[in-house]
């Protein structure tokens, strides 16, 4: 048997860089602009800003707090600190929650990959009916996205099986400056196109009789799975933190990342969108059939640039991707990695073959083979259905549960003030958060997705 030993993180900056990389994603630079597009723009953001603080942030620490105090990944973590009782159940459903996503997840990413070679080679080029032909075909072909999921997983396993110094934290050192760069590069570019302005104002200029419960709901949620909240992200990348470690300061620094993060990605996307008439409330469809015409309008009488904003911003989105994806990985990885006790290198292998197969089933569940759905939902749309709607919510709520009255203050006071090092002078505010907001939050959320509220 290989002898493990713990990994840990080598810098601040690797801390910060890693855990930012993995809550900005998809959920960011995709989910974040059409969802300010179909609650009001600013005053969805002055909400969501909100949200961050008041559950974002308590629902992160109580996740650091776990990992960092078990030192295992997120399965194990939740065993130790509840003595082996029920509780650790929400640490293996947090796990199966990582892993269910990471196979779905790969074929939205592959998408970008396949959009990058598209750029590339002049393939996005044509009327509005063009770009949704182009979606729809190449989504249900039965090889092409499938190859582009198998790509982006290997790439994901290449970082991974270099281990947490050498592959995660290396990874996200390149990777994340890289996003920055791309993102400020588009939103520059956006933001000086004719007609810019009223899109701008509309992500900067709140409209409050916009608000309704809707608005206030969808916030709230974004501002949950924005963050990789419940998905066994937060806590195993915890569970390489020095005992050193801020767990207040990192939190609110990762949390001011991804919300620069998704404003920005909403000013590269609506200034554009404005100017050439699109509506802001396109929907999921947004970055694969609105914005290529949008960029292709935009930049009509300079092709060559919109031929390279159209380049970086799938770039930008296949970044974007990878580094959630490589988060996502790490939580199957580490719990193969500790509870069967293989080498990193065989754990990560086995995730990335598996997470393949099912990566393909969801992909040709989207049209090239039709039995391969149940009542009305493709097998991609359960993934994302199950996942997104039921486990995370419940784990989310127990998390928050099993902190605020099961685990013992002193227990978590230790690690909020890091054994009395640091003040922790919002720590009974955090508690009180913990203990009666965020459940009622997520309660609320989970209602809503349901139409129930």
């Amino acid at each position: 048997m290989a002898k493990l030993e713990r990994a840990s993180f080598g810098s601040k900056l690797g801390v910060i860089l890693a855990t930012a990389g993995s809550a900005v994603g998809l959920g960011n630079v995709w989910r974040f602009p059409y969802m300010t597009g179909q609650n009001g723009g600013a005053v969805f953001i002055i909400i969501y800003l909100l949200c961050v603080l008041l559950l974002g942030m308590p629902c992160m620490i109580s996740e650091f707090i776990v990992g960092r105090h078990a030192q295992s990944n997120t399965a194990r973590a939740f065993r130790k600190m509840s003595g082996g009782t029920a509780w650790s159940a929400i640490g293996y459903m947090g796990v199966l929650t990582g892993f269910l996503i990471t196979g779905y997840y790969a074929v939205v990413s592959g998408w970008c990959l396949q959009y990058v070679w598209a750029s590339l080679v002049g393939h996005l080029q044509g009327n509005p009916e063009y770009f949704k032909q182009y979606f729809a075909d190449f989504s249900s072909d039965p090889v092409r996205p499938i190859f582009w999921t198998v790509v982006i997983l290997l790439t994901t396993y290449l970082v991974i099986a270099k281990g947490v110094r050498d592959g995660i934290e290396r990874a996200s050192k390149v990777l994340m400056p890289t996003l920055f760069i791309l993102l400020l590069v588009i939103v520059v570019a956006s933001c000086m196109l004719p007609g810019a302005k009223e899109g701008i104002e509309f992500l900067l200029k709140p409209d409050f009789s916009a608000i309704n419960s809707d608005v206030f709901l969808g916030a709230l949620g974004q501002s949950f799975y924005s963050l990789s909240i419940a998905m066994g992200c937060i806590c195993t990348y915890a569970s390489y933190f020095s005992k050193s470690t801020n767990l207040t300061n990192s939190a609110l620094q990762i949390g001011i990342i991804d919300c620069l993060v998704a404003i920005l990605a909403g000013l590269m996307i609506f200034p554009a969108a404005f100017s050439v008439g699109v509506s802001p409330d396109s929907g999921p469809s947004l970055i694969f059939i609105t914005l290529p015409n949008v960029f292709q309008q935009a930049f009509a009488s300079m092709p060559i640039v919109g031929y390279i904003i159209s380049l970086l911003f799938y770039a930008l989105l296949s970044l974007a991707a990878l580094t959630s994806l490589i988060s996502l990985h790490e939580v199957s990885t580490a719990f193969l990695q500790e509870e069967m006790v293989i080498t990193r290198k065989r754990a990560a292998m086995s995730v990335t073959v598996v997470t393949c197969i099912i990566g393909a089933f969801c992909s040709l569940s989207l049209g090239a083979v039709d039995f391969l759905g149940i009542a009305g939902r493709t097998m991609f749309e359960w993934f994302d259905f199950v996942t997104g709607q039921i486990f995370l919510p419940v784990v989310g709520f127990l998390t928050c549960i099993f902190i605020g009255w099961f685990v013992p203050h002193k227990t978590v006071h230790d690690e909020f003030t890091n054994w009395g090092t640091l003040r922790g002078r919002y720590f009974h505010f955090y508690i009180f958060l913990v203990k009666y907001v965020c459940p009622i939050c997520i309660i609320f959320i989970f209602l809503h997705q349901f139409g129930l509220i």
